[in-house]
């Protein structure tokens, strides 16, 4: 059976993005364990036959969102940066927000990314490396925003319901903040 359940006319797949389609293969000889892998275009998700729908849409989100995150841990440069960004302003602005430069920055520990539209720069913090793609770009279309609205009233977050993830990244990254504040148990993070 071929689904894509995150992925409609609607809500189109991420640029950049590798599957075209989910396909989910069940198995009675598969007891608890969920798999996916890559194969051409598609993405294979194999789980347990006893698993009921809601399960497996859940599981098929939570796989897609795993592959993903490996997959953007090949770190990309200021040039891959740049032209991302051109494209996600082409696919949500229409080209209006031309950064003149987007660029990793090492110096924000408090910010995912900050702009200065009087020079159209962009800064993303190094932190968003190895995240997922889709937060990177909400980022991305968050910083592309601020180059047409400065500052964050009601025009400007009207421009961002054009990126159809907006909740899920910012839910991503506010569970990372969260993540951080929690107390480490010993023997956690090279204790």
């Amino acid at each position: 059976m071929a689904v894509d359940p995150l992925h409609s006319a609607t809500n189109p797949p991420p640029r950049g993005s590798r599957p075209n389609a989910v396909e989910v293969r069940r198995s009675a000889r598969r007891s608890r364990t969920v798999s996916a892998y890559r194969e051409g275009d598609r993405t294979i998700v194999l789980i347990p036959d006893r698993m009921s729908e809601a399960e497996e849409q859940r599981w098929v989100t939570v796989m897609l969102d795993k592959l993903a995150a490996q997959e953007s841990k090949r770190l990309f440069g200021d040039a891959e940066l740049a032209e991302r960004a051109r494209r996600l302003s082409a696919q949500y602005f229409g080209g209006r927000a031309c950064p003149v430069s987007v660029r990793w920055v090492t110096n924000q520990n408090t910010r995912w990314g900050s702009c200065t539209p009087a020079e159209g720069s962009i800064r993303l913090s190094h932190r968003l490396q190895g995240m997922p793609e889709y937060v990177v770009d909400y980022v991305l279309v968050h910083e592309l925003a601020h180059l047409l609205v400065p500052g964050h009233g009601p025009r400007f977050w009207q421009l961002l319901e054009a990126y159809p993830r907006t909740e899920r990244a910012r839910g991503y990254l506010e569970g990372v903040v969260a993540a951080g504040r929690l107390p480490h148990l010993p023997g956690t993070r090279g204790e």
